[in-house]
């Protein structure tokens, strides 16, 4: 059984409604259901990436969920079944730096003396600290995860899941042990990948010295090395020059000193060239093998195996420093290359690594031991300064590499780690990305295609204690090794129950040796990259292949991923490299990249700096929906950067929801008003027969071009077009077709097209909830709450609007015809508007023409077909449609695009300017067609050119001044800006019906409410007094409200008074409760000043008379009937002359002769084609009797006689022809209205009827 629609609300607290939907989802467990619902159809596979549960979720999490919410809602609503399991990331540094800021532990020693299994309790212990807070603010977001069956990466059974991973990599040789320059975290005391390292770089000032060297078999000559990093030098080995460059030995003028460096490099030392003297050049190949004396006394031992000698390669640049840089080879990735190749170090001896994981010298280096290598950067340069080898001391600003989670500097040092084989299958890798697909596509490509090409081996271990530990046990002397690859297997391994796999539980686990006599194997200290834990969720999420191997397998690789660009070098990678290792194959099928989101200033989002507002804040100021949409709506979405503005998520509210919620309330309202005062009861079936109304088609086909085009471009995970046409959508629906038919909608053509209306918005509006409610779920569950109660299908599997699928688009209703015949329609009304702006002509003002010129004649038939919309928005009386521009002296004029142009064609950019300048108007109108234009050798397009209309000569002045032009491409619209009085009459009606319309609304009155408006203008020569009374009936017929001057009695019940300034005179508006007795009497009233309906005076000149049986060459015809419907044309008016006169096949002019509304309130004469029209009277009445009356909404008048003395109706016809034009029973309508036929109707009275 169907229900009544509640009534809508005229505001909405949009946060508010969000926490009542909350409510509405949890009482009918709405997520749950839904899955239950698609149970057995087919699969849907999302992984989610784990986020740390360390903090709360930030910007980027609410974009990045938002965007999972959104595809995996429409694949839900496509018929597929989602999975959609929440992840939490639980090991690794950001959970170990919390605790380590918490305890004050500053390196291994701390957690020695701790305990691994105290230190990891405390670390188990904060994993979970925002776990409630994370479900509570992703659930008020609208996000859909399913938090009860989630994974954390702490569970045995995932950690046992990443152990088989691992030692299937290990089976298949891919994991080795090797010493490894790589970035190095001293506060976190770990090394990170090269992955890690990228993620954070900033600006810095660091120290940037010059050393010299000098030669042992030129003791006066020194080589001349750069650094930024002093606190190396102590370790240096070697330098290194490029083999194929040019070098100079060179004398300092001032000092005598001899110097080498590259030539291309001398400006870094000297600022002239008369502070030195060239002494000889030679290439940088000579230089290899030289000798030179070492700096620090601590590794001379290393002078036996060549070390302090100087080496070739191609690594050295002439972009900055001497061209001779210095090597440490345990502390760079080049140096530790270099010095291997040459055999310098070889990959079995002893590191010479003096820096221990703290950052902090040891000894050799006595002269700095324990001092951080940082803070001793100045020491050194100062023990350089002191013994004579700093040649040059200064700073330089360059971008340096800090620690993603400490914010930190990093260091490069080599350190012993496992590593996982990943050169070798960058051909793999790039195969396997290949069969992915990326939006946007050039983050494939470009971005991560290079990273693939450019991969290195893959450092997955960590010096630390909270993760999973490595499953590697071996023996003493590094000859036996095992790799455990399951909780079963390290049990029959041990002989030892095992319910936990942390290193407090394994790490006293032994494993017996092969060898007789040897001492157990013991498991390596090393725990996993936290980035090999979440690279293997795919499988440890299923406990793969342990447990639910079917399921995985079905769901590998997953349809759908998506995170921030950043992680191309993060999960993205390893997710690929893991796949690929195991199963030569990508892990997912549809990736979307999303950009940053910044603060403001375009800086990055800091809870220290405070510069971003906080999200729950917005969310509960403008609503989770606002937000999402603003986010989805933007750069961001295609892997741009966004800078966050909260205007941007409340003009979301204002530009979008608010019309969109205004249009539902609109049709709620209206319904309501067709069952109480029509007694209709409406119902919503799909499939109702097609309406004729133009507009109602046009809506119709455009909701389903719309459907198509989302289908397709969701198809394509192409985010950034769907919203952007979703959002016009809703101005199309707002701002046009429920604008331009709101009479319609509220029942002024009639029951019979009200309904019609009704149901196109109901249809309209119901379509598009289904489409917006993945990407808007709260306010479209609103709707849909109340909507469907007129829908004849209402049972449980229809609660929600999240239950039902995605409609597919009815192609029969699209019509593309009628769809460009409209936007051609908005394009002359949105010209229109923007020369009544340039001009400050406000709409409410009428203009007398507006003219549309273009060449082709089916544009010119399309705007023809849509006149009446036309001149109702421009409120205009006339639309002339020509394709001669040369008639009113219009050409065209261009003018490049300085910024496009200037950057492009540099140069040749004043001479292009030049030949644009220059163009005709010929060329112009085909460069419009074509879209481009060739000019001096470059090919222009539509960006590049401003197109401009100017009037052409002095011979068109009077047509200038009258006129004024604004066009678009090839369509050129003219506005006549000269109205005359009659029209500033009504434009100021306007005004005074605007104001009282401002005061309904400031009174939260709805249409239906009764009220009458009384005014005093206080001014005794004010244009609003005459202007109330000369158009009451216009007035009142636009506001369904009796309008009336202020009485000398007491008011009572009165709703709200004001007064306000309108054209310099001082109007005070009362609007009281009620309509007026007068108004309600039933009975005539007193007569007014013109009829509701337009009409014209019509009189036949001497020379012609009437015929046919007519006696009068007086008399009036109406131009529409009832107001504002069945407008006449010019034809029309002819065929009601003839009929009036009987003047068939006489042939005669008019004068004047216009178009019917420019002659309402006139008299046409009508005169032989031989006679000269001497001029037009205008009229204040017309010439025969009549009567208004008014019906509900509408407004009739009824001639009584026509021509003059020829009466056309007594009371019992005048009766007949009311209800004929009401459609009602005669009988009836009596019974209601009798008392207003009871006595004689006098000329110029309104009957107010009841239906």
């Amino acid at each position: 059984m169907e229900l009544s629609l509640e009534a809508v609300p005229e505001t909405i607290d949009f946060p508010g409604e969000e926490e009542k939907i909350l409510e509405l989802w949890k009482k009918l467990d709405v997520f749950q259901t839904c899955l239950k619902q698609s149970e057995g159809k087919p699969r849907y596979s999302f992984y989610d990436g784990p986020p740390f549960a360390t903090g709360l979720p930030h910007y980027g999490h609410i974009l990045a969920g938002t965007i999972k919410d959104i595809v995996t809602r429409y694949a839900h609503q496509k018929g597929f079944h989602v999975e959609r399991r929440f992840g939490w990331d639980c090991h690794g540094l950001p959970v170990e730096f919390e605790i380590d800021k918490t305890l004050n532990i500053r390196g291994p020693e701390d957690v020695a003396r701790m305990g691994i299994d105290k230190y990891n309790a405390e670390c188990r212990k904060i994993v979970t600290r925002y776990a409630k807070d994370w479900e509570v603010i992703v659930g008020r977001l609208g996000r859909w995860i399913d938090f009860k069956n989630d994974y954390k990466t702490l569970y045995p059974w995932f950690m046992e899941s990443i152990w088989w991973v691992f030692k299937e990599l290990f089976n298949k040789g891919l994991v080795y042990k090797g010493v490894k320059v790589m970035p190095f975290s001293t506060t976190c005391n770990t090394p990170l990948s090269n992955f890690e390292s990228g993620q954070n770089y900033k600006e810095v000032v660091d120290p940037a010295v010059m050393v010299g060297f000098p030669l042992i078999d030129e003791p006066d000559v020194q080589l001349i090395a750069w650094t930024t990093t002093p606190w190396t030098l102590p370790s240096n080995l070697t330098l290194c020059v490029n083999p194929n460059l040019q070098y100079v030995l060179l004398q300092d003028l001032s000092t005598n000193k001899k110097y080498i460096l590259m030539e291309d490099r001398i400006s870094a030392l000297y600022k002239t060239e008369d502070q030195y003297k060239i002494l000889k050049r030679f290439k940088g190949e000579t230089l290899k093998g030289k000798r030179y004396k070492p700096l620090f006394p601590y590794f001379q031992q290393m002078s036996s195996k060549g070390a302090f000698q100087v080496l070739n390669d191609n690594y050295v640049t002439a972009e900055s420093g001497t061209g001779i840089v210095h090597q440490a080879p345990y502390f760079g990735e080049d140096d530790h290359r270099v010095c291997l190749a040459a055999g310098i170090i070889t990959r079995d001896q002893e590191v010479i690594c003096p820096v221990d994981n703290s950052g902090r010298f040891t000894f050799p280096v006595v002269d700095f031991q324990g001092q951080h290598v940082k803070d001793a950067d100045k020491n050194i340069i100062k023990w350089l300064k002191e013994s004579g080898r700093l040649v040059n001391a200064s700073t330089v600003k360059h971008s340096y590499p800090f620690c993603w989670r400490s914010d930190t500097p990093l260091i490069y040092k080599a350190v012993p780690s496992w590593f996982v084989r990943v050169e070798h299958m960058a051909s793999d890798l790039l195969r396997c990305n290949q069969d992915t697909y990326w939006v946007p596509d050039f983050i494939k490509e470009k971005r991560f295609g290079n990273w693939l090409k450019e991969a290195r081996d893959w450092a997955i271990s960590r010096n630390r204690y909270w993760g999973t530990p490595i499953p590697l046990w071996i023996s003493d002397d590094g000859l036996e090794i095992v790799c455990v690859g399951s909780i079963k297997e390290l049990e029959e391994l041990t002989g030892k129950k095992v319910n936990d796999l942390h290193r407090e539980s394994i790490d006293n686990l032994e494993i017996p040796s092969h060898r007789p006599g040897r001492p157990p194997l013991r498991r390596v200290p090393e725990v996993f990259d936290c980035w090999f834990e979440s690279g293997s969720m795919p499988y440890a999420q299923y406990h793969y292949p342990f447990e639910r191997k079917n399921e995985f397998e079905a769901s590998f690789p997953a349809d759908f991923i998506a995170e921030g660009i950043d992680q191309t070098r993060g999960w993205f990678y390893t997710l690929l490299v893991i796949s690929t290792a195991l199963f030569n194959k990508p892990p997912f099928k549809n990736l979307i990249a999303s950009g940053l989101v910044l603060a403001s200033d375009g800086q990055k989002m800091s809870k220290r700096k405070k510069n971003y507002p906080d999200p729950m804040e917005v969310v509960n100021k403008y609503g989770a929906d606002a937000l999402r949409l603003y986010l989805i709506n933007s750069p961001v979405v295609r892997a741009e950067s966004l800078r966050f503005k909260e205007d941007g998520v409340r003009d979301v509210l204002k530009d979008v929801f608010l019309p969109w919620y205004n249009a539902y309330r609109f049709l709620v309202q209206n319904i309501e008003r067709l069952g109480r005062e029509d007694g209709k009861v409406f119902q919503y079936r799909e499939g109702n027969a097609l309406s004729e109304n133009l507009m109602d088609r046009w809506i119709l086909s455009f909701t389903q071009s719309l459907m198509q085009f989302v289908h397709k471009e969701m198809t394509e995970y192409r985010l950034y077009t769907v919203v952007p046409r979703l959002v016009k959508f809703i101005d199309n629906l707002t701002n046009w077709y429920v604008r331009m038919n709101r009479r319609r909608l509220k029942g002024e053509g009639g029951v019979a097209d009200c309904e019609n209306a009704l149901n196109t918005l109901f249809s309209v509006l119901y379509s598009m909830i289904h489409v917006m409610a993945p990407f808007t779920p709260f306010l479209t569950e609103l709707m849909y709450q109340n909507l469907r109660r007129t829908v004849a299908h209402n049972n449980p599997s229809s609660d929600s609007i999240h239950y039902l699928m995605m409609p597919e688009p009815n192609t029969s209703l699209i019509d593309k015809n009628i769809e460009q015949a409209v936007s051609r329609m908005q394009t002359v009304i949105d010209l229109g508007r923007i020369i009544r702006d340039r001009k400050t002509l406000p709409i409410k003002y009428p203009l007398p023409e507006v003219v549309v010129i273009h060449q082709n004649q089916n544009v010119l038939n399309d705007v023809k077909c849509l006149e009446r919309y036309i001149l109702e928005e421009l409120n205009v009386r006339q639309l002339t449609l020509s394709a001669d521009k040369a008639k009113y002296g219009v050409s065209l004029r261009a003018e490049p695009d300085h910024k496009v142009l200037g950057a492009r064609l540099k140069g040749a950019f004043k001479e292009v300017t030049s030949a644009i300048r220059e163009l005709s108007d010929d060329k112009l109108q085909k460069f419009l067609v074509e879209g481009h234009i060739e000019l001096l050798g470059h090919t222009l397009n539509v960006e590049d050119i401003r197109i401009m209309f100017r009037f052409a000569s002095d011979s068109n002045a009077e047509v200038a001044q009258r006129y004024e032009a604004h066009g678009e491409n090839d369509m050129l619209v003219l506005v006549d800006i000269s109205p005359d009085a009659s029209m500033q009459e009504e434009g100021l009606a306007r005004e005074f019906i605007n104001r009282i319309q401002k005061l309904r609304k400031k009174a939260h009155l709805v249409p239906s409410d009764p009220v009458t408006v009384y005014y005093v203008v206080e001014s005794d020569v004010s244009d609003i007094a005459s202007i109330a009374v000369s158009h009451k009936n216009f007035i009142e017929s636009n506001l369904k409200t009796p309008l009336r001057p202020f009485p000398s009695t007491q008011l009572n019940n009165i709703i709200i008074e004001e007064k306000q300034q309108l054209k310099g005179s001082m109007l005070n508006l009362i609007l009281v409760k009620g309509f007026c007795a007068d108004w309600l009497s039933g009975g005539p009233t007193a007569p007014l000043s013109e009829p509701f309906c337009r009409y014209v005076n019509v009189c036949l000149d001497n020379k012609l008379q009437p015929r046919l049986g007519a006696t009068s060459s007086r008399g009036t015809i109406l131009l529409e009937n009832p107001a504002g419907q069945n407008i006449l044309n010019l034809q029309q008016l002819k065929e009601e002359i003839n009929i009036l006169f009987g003047l068939f096949g006489c042939h005669y002019n008019l004068g004047p002769c216009a178009s019917p509304e420019k002659l309402a309130g006139q008299t046409v004469y009508i005169y032989n084609e031989n006679t000269k029209f001497e001029g037009r009277q205008s009229c204040s009445l017309p010439q025969v009797p009549f009567v208004n009356v008014s019906a509900g909404q509408k407004k009739f008048t009824f001639l009584l006689e026509n021509p003059m003395g020829y009466t056309l109706t007594d009371t019992v016809k005048l009766r007949r022809m009311i209800t004929s034009a009401l459609g009602v029973d005669e009988k009836t309508f009596l019974q209601k209205n009798e008392s207003l036929f009871s006595e004689n109707i006098q000329n110029g009275a309104t009957l107010v009827v009841k239906l």
